[in-house]
């Protein structure tokens, strides 16, 4: 069932998929990892953002190039690294495992934030529109041409970001783009143009240990982990 905004306005990506609502302890694993820089964060929630992924396996082609979100360089000055590309470098590692028939290349340098824009946390679904339009381009266009990408972020809130990024790389010859975020802030509305997003449901007891051991293990590994993990698969810039 899409959302009465997507309905008016199909989004340029095919699909959207997230792992869970961003709330309660999701909320607080995101937090922990994008603002108290807690690194070893990554791991456990990439692994949740892998989950997602999946669900596209036998929907989305079978060779993709994998684009984080970026951050403009003074936001990413301030913060010292891109969530986004933190946790698409750990999906990769656990879908490589997984799904090592699916060729998923991480192309982090390949979209580019123009501008900085203002913090979308307290937006109206329009200013949220306005805030990115035009903030996004391409490094080089001849990278996406007839390329399928899936594109990901920490959380999908109205759609605004990746709507805005999924244009310019159609706009640059992109053949599809498809959306991958770790939470959502809707808990039964979908996003695409071919199909209803699926969330993950889990029992609240569960969720809580699963984050709470995230969170945990993330703790007790900072002192021995500095920035983003190296990848195991293939890359490009």
């Amino acid at each position: 069932m899409l959302c009465c905004a997507c309905r008016l306005a199909p989004p340029p990506f095919v699909h959207a998929v997230s792992y869970g609502v961003y709330n309660g302890r999701m909320r607080e694993a995101i937090h922990a990892l994008k603002y108290d820089r807690l690194h070893p964060a990554a791991e456990g929630l990439g692994g949740m953002l892998a989950e997602a992924i999946a669900q596209l396996a036998g929907e989305a082609p079978a060779e993709m190039l994998v684009i984080p979100v970026p951050l403009h360089r003074s936001k990413y000055a301030q913060r010292g690294f891109n969530q986004s590309r933190s946790l698409a470098v750990q999906a990769l590692q656990f879908l490589r495992r997984t799904h090592p028939q699916w060729r998923l290349t991480l192309a982090p340098s390949t979209l580019m934030r123009l501008r900085a824009t203002d913090t979308q946390a307290g937006l109206t679904p329009r200013q949220r529109r306005l805030n990115v339009r035009g903030a996004f381009s391409v490094s080089d266009p001849s990278l996406v041409t007839a390329q399928h990408i899936l594109l990901i972020d920490d959380i999908l809130t109205t759609g605004a970001t990746a709507r805005a990024a999924a244009q310019i790389l159609l706009k640059s010859g992109a053949a599809s783009v498809w959306v991958a975020t770790l939470a959502r802030t809707q808990r039964a509305v979908g996003f695409g143009r071919s199909s209803a997003d699926a969330i993950l449901e889990e029992s609240e007891l569960e969720e809580n240990r699963t984050f709470t051991n995230v969170v945990m293990h993330a703790s007790q590994s900072r002192s021995s982990t500095v920035g983003e993990q190296p990848s195991a698969f293939s890359e490009t810039v």
